[in-house]
C-alpha cells in the first residue's frame, strides 16, 4: 500500500473512533484516573479498540504503541524501526469539559521520525492529515486544502499559541524575546495544527508532554514546513529512550536566528 492510499484508510480509521468518542461525548460518561493522576474515559478506550483492530488489519506486521496500551518494555520497543503511535484521544481535559478541542491522533514512526499522520477532531467536523510523499492537508469533509507555512522574520506581531489546561510559566518568560505577542489558547494537538495550517507562529512547548501526545501533530507541522525542534534546535525524535516522556520543544516558522 502507498501512502496516498495509507493516509486515507488512516484518515478513515480516525473518523470511525472519532464516531465512537462522539456517541459517548454526547452522553454521560465515567471518568477514571491513572496513577501519574492523568484522567481517562470510556470514550478513550473505545476508540482504542477501533484504531487498534483497524491498524492490525490494514497493516499486521506493524506494531503498535497507544497510550491506553503502553505497558510494553524498552527491551522490545528498541527493536523496532517502524510503528503507530495512536494517542485514542488528545486532551483528554477538553472532552470532559466538553469544549471540542481533543483529537484522535495516529502517527506512523520510521527511525524516529513521523512520516505519515492523521489529527481528527471530531467534535469540530476538522482533520488534518500528512504524508512525507505527498504533503499535508486541512480536510472538513466536503473541501481538502493543501497547508504550507513559510518562515517569516522576526517582526511585528508574532502569534504564540499555548495550552489551554496546562498553562506554564516558562512560557510567559519565553514570550518576552518578542517585541508584540498575541496569545492564543488551544488543547490538544491542534496546536501543532495551527502553526501547521498559518493560524499561529510558533507553539513553545514548555511542559510535560508524551510522545504519542505530539507525533501526529508533529508530522502535520513539519510536512506543512514548520520546524519541530528540541531547545537545543536538534531534531525532536522518538523512541530513543526508555521512557515516553517528550523534552520540551518548540514547533516555529519564525527563523531559527530570531529565536
Amino acid at each position: 500500500m502507498n501512502q496516498t492510499e495509507l493516509l486515507e484508510e488512516v484518515l478513515l480509521l480516525a473518523r470511525q473512533a472519532g464516531s465512537a468518542i462522539m456517541e459517548i461525548y454526547e452522553k454521560d460518561f465515567n471518568v477514571e484516573y491513572k496513577a501519574d493522576e492523568s484522567p481517562v474515559t470510556d470514550a478513550d478506550l473505545a476508540a482504542h479498540k477501533v484504531i487498534v483492530n483497524g491498524l492490525k488489519h490494514l497493516t499486521p506486521d506493524t506494531p503498535i504503541l497507544s497510550e491506553e496500551n503502553a505497558d510494553i518494555s524498552w527491551d522490545v520497543r528498541q527493536t523496532w524501526t517502524r510503528y503507530w503511535l495512536v494517542d485514542p484521544i488528545d486532551g483528554t481535559k477538553e472532552f470532559i469539559k466538553k469544549n471540542g478541542e481533543f483529537t484522535v491522533n495516529i502517527a506512523l514512526i520510521e527511525n524516529g521520525k513521523p512520516i505519515l499522520a492523521v489529527v481528527d477532531a471530531p467534535a469540530l467536523g476538522v482533520s488534518y492529515l500528512a504524508a512525507e510523499a505527498i504533503g499535508a492537508f486541512k480536510d472538513k469533509g466536503d473541501e481538502r486544502i493543501e497547508l504550507k507555512v513559510t518562515t517569516k522574520a522576526n517582526k511585528g506581531l508574532i502569534r504564540v499559541v499555548g495550552s489551554r489546561s496546562h498553562p506554564s510559566p516558562d512560557l510567559a518568560e519565553f514570550v518576552k524575546r518578542f517585541d508584540k505577542v498575541e496569545m492564543v489558547s488551544k488543547g490538544s494537538s491542534l496546536k501543532l495544527c495551527l502553526v501547521a495550517e498559518g493560524s499561529a507562529d510558533i507553539y513553545p512547548r514548555l511542559g510535560p508532554t508524551c510522545e504519542w501526545d505530539t507525533g501526529a501533530g508533529h508530522a502535520i507541522a513539519e510536512i506543512a514546513g514548520a520546524k519541530v525542534t528540541k531547545l537545543d534546535g536538534s531534531p525532536l525524535v522518538y523512541n530513543t529512550k526508555d521512557e515516553y516522556l517528550n523534552p520540551y520543544f518548540v514547533v516555529s516558522v519564525i527563523e531559527e536566528a530570531e529565536l
